[in-house]
């Protein structure tokens, strides 16, 4: 684990202490500290973020591919209509 240095604005700070003395806080270890809840606000950013940039990818991909799937949809439905 590495150490760093962050500037942080005096409403934020006090929250990051709100949420660490916090007993109902969730996570591995209640009564976390400074760092554990700006660690967990972290991976939960970094997930949120990886989340839409391959939600991003599949519209993309479902944009340029539209004409195709509408016509095998409309295709598989005939199909089944016929069965």
């Amino acid at each position: 684990m590495k150490t760093i240095a962050i500037s942080i604005d005096e409403a934020s700070l006090e929250a990051i202490d709100r949420l660490a003395r916090d007993p109902r806080s969730r996570g591995p270890k209640r009564g976390s500290n400074r760092s554990e809840v700006i660690r967990r606000a972290v991976q939960e950013f970094v997930a949120r973020h990886r989340k839409h940039e391959r939600e991003e990818k599949d519209r993309l991909i479902l944009a340029a591919h539209r004409a195709l799937i509408e016509r095998q949809a409309e295709a598989l439905v005939a199909e089944q209509g016929r069965a």
